[in-house]
């Protein structure tokens, strides 16, 4: 198998995780015969630095060309106060977007290595935690319309989503629960919210599909609380963008380490896939 990888080490502890990454790759391929070329690209803080914009367009037709994506991490205290359409998180939405991987994966799986670091009690979290969110990933409030007014006294921002983009993370979320345990939890805040309401309408409108699959709903106040009050009740958790941004980094720290975990943003197959670690871009550490 012959495959072209596009890295993107970003900022901060990034381009340590991508280095690493590489060995890791180029170990696979010895050992079973496959070929991975790498191309590197940059997006971020440091694409900011050379170019002035977090994401060049040649950065993401690079991506768009290659097999698959590998990312350490982007963003930093040195680029706080650069302006919102230039902040290095922009280039993240501008992958997504641009890559159209509108679902992310990201599995809160504890090691058992890890488990003394597991900030809940052992009759909490018994033998293990085995979780996957399902976040959708290029719709609701990141990608919605924002702005100020002309005094800057206010500011907006909108969640918006559509019955498609809705359902096609939902049938992943389906989809995956009939892989595991067969139990699927929608997120939301449908007693508040009115695209949460139509959360719903669209999962009880294709349940029938997937008779095997469990279909239960909570609101995510309820959902950040259960995590930690009961997290084994929990197998798919599928949700909307910035409720997933959320509970998938809660998730990730009672497993015992954010920096452990990795997610996968999909596509409908036709593109290539993003990969990367949870965890931020932790300049502190980095080197």
């Amino acid at each position: 198998m012959e495959k072209k990888i596009a890295l993107i080490p970003g900022d901060g502890i990034g381009p340590d995780i991508v280095h690493e990454g590489t060995r890791v790759l180029d170990a696979v391929a010895a050992k079973f015969g496959h070929k991975f070329t790498y191309e590197t690209v940059l997006a971020g803080g440091a694409a900011i630095d050379k170019f002035g914009e977090p994401l060049p367009q040649a950065s993401l037709d690079t991506c768009l060309k290659a097999d698959s994506v590998l990312l350490g991490a982007v963003g930093g205290p040195k680029w706080d106060n650069v302006p919102g359409n230039l902040r290095p998180e922009k280039a993240l939405l501008g992958l997504r977007g641009g890559m159209k991987v509108y679902a992310n994966l990201r599995p809160a799986l504890m090691f058992k290595q890890l488990s003394a670091a597991c900030p809940l009690k052992d009759e909490i979290v018994g033998t293990g935690l085995d979780i996957l969110i399902v976040r959708e990933l290029t719709g609701g409030i990141y990608f919605g319309e924002r702005g100020r007014n002309a005094e800057n006294t206010e500011a907006w921002d909108t969640e918006r989503y559509s019955k498609p983009e809705i359902e096609r993370i939902l049938r992943l979320g389906f989809e995956s629960a009939q892989k595991r345990q067969k139990k699927l939890c929608v997120v939301d805040k449908a007693n508040i919210l009115e695209s949460s309401r139509m959360w719903r309408e669209v999962a009880e409108s294709i349940k029938d599909d997937y008779k095997d699959v469990e279909l239960s709903f909570m609101y995510v106040d309820n959902a950040a609380m259960q995590l930690v009050r009961n997290p084994r009740q929990f197998d798919v958790i599928a949700t909307s963008n910035m409720f997933g941004d959320i509970l998938s980094d809660e998730a990730s720290q009672i497993t015992g380490s954010i920096g452990m975990l990795a997610s996968a943003s999909l596509g409908d197959g036709t593109g290539p896939g993003l990969y990367e670690p949870i965890h931020g871009s932790a300049p502190d550490i980095a080197g």
